[in-house]
């Protein structure tokens, strides 16, 4: 079985203070500072990856990208406006579309550390779910969306900006969170792709200080047409919180850094 992947490398990421390049290639190891150094995130997210072709949706300093994956054997599609994570699918699209595999994960630049195991456990799971999606479960729910479980299936996705005016004993009853990574069959993704495309989010934004409205699309919405089609969407959940961990300010780069480090070290003994 082929199994083709898509990495998200295409945002700004305006939470890491003080640092101008593409979030996706900061250091594991740091150097002079936290922001330099060697072993960037996403060429340990390709090293985790299964076999097959890989594609990295770009935008923001994408040169920089390009030429730090030059001989990864990896795709570029352009993500001509950052509008949401369902917009770097339809970036994707011819990718996915001319792909000989079957199935294909959906991956973030900036989550470093899922393992090989977990990728190809989300995979294996497609035999029963035309989508699976990678649950984690925090000690803290932050700001994280949450899965809507029953059994081995979910239901949907809620936004922490709907869970997050429950009643405390409600929140309590979900536990397990979106770490948004997902493995699709590649025929069911190919056909809810339009659908996607048709449904876009109107959302104002301040762009270069000004307030605009531009469309945005999101993954998640595939759950819920998915689900409202009779198809079964599954979820695995990951080792740990630090499997999941996003790299999205200077704090949780540290925390990265220092992880990895303690897994060399491990390795090493």
């Amino acid at each position: 079985m082929t199994i083709a992947s898509i990495i998200m490398a295409a945002g700004r990421g305006t939470r890491m203070k003080d640092y101008h390049g593409n979030k996706t290639l900061l250091p594991l190891v740091p150097g002079a500072s936290v922001y330099e150094g060697s072993r960037p995130l996403l060429l340990h997210i390709l090293d985790k990856l299964p076999d097959g072709p890989k594609c990295l949706v770009v935008n923001f300093k994408k040169e920089e990208v390009i030429r730090s994956t030059r001989g990864a054997g990896v795709s570029y599609c352009e993500q001509p406006n950052l509008n949401g994570t369902g917009g770097a699918l339809l970036a994707a699209r011819k990718f996915i579309e001319c792909s000989s595999c079957s199935s294909l994960i959906v991956t973030m630049g900036d989550v470093p550390f899922v393992s090989g195991n977990t990728y190809s456990h989300l995979v294996q799971k497609l035999d029963q779910n035309s989508l699976v999606i990678l649950g984690f479960i925090p000690r803290d729910k932050k700001q994280y969306g949450v899965l809507d479980i029953s059994g081995d299936t979910v239901n949907r996705i809620i936004e922490w900006k709907y869970w997050n005016a429950w009643p405390p004993e409600k929140q309590n009853h979900y536990v397990v969170c979106n770490a948004g990574i997902y493995a699709f069959k590649k025929d069911d993704l190919v056909r809810y792709l339009p659908i996607l495309e048709s449904a876009p989010h109107r959302v104002c934004k301040v762009i270069e200080g000004k307030d605009t409205v531009i469309d945005e699309y999101f993954i998640t919405d595939l759950v819920e047409f998915m689900v409202k089609d009779g198809l079964s969407v599954g979820y695995a959940t990951a080792e740990n919180e630090t499997e999941a961990m996003g790299v999205d300010d200077s704090a949780a780069l540290k925390r990265a850094q220092e992880w990895y480090k303690i897994q060399a070290i491990g390795d090493r003994l």
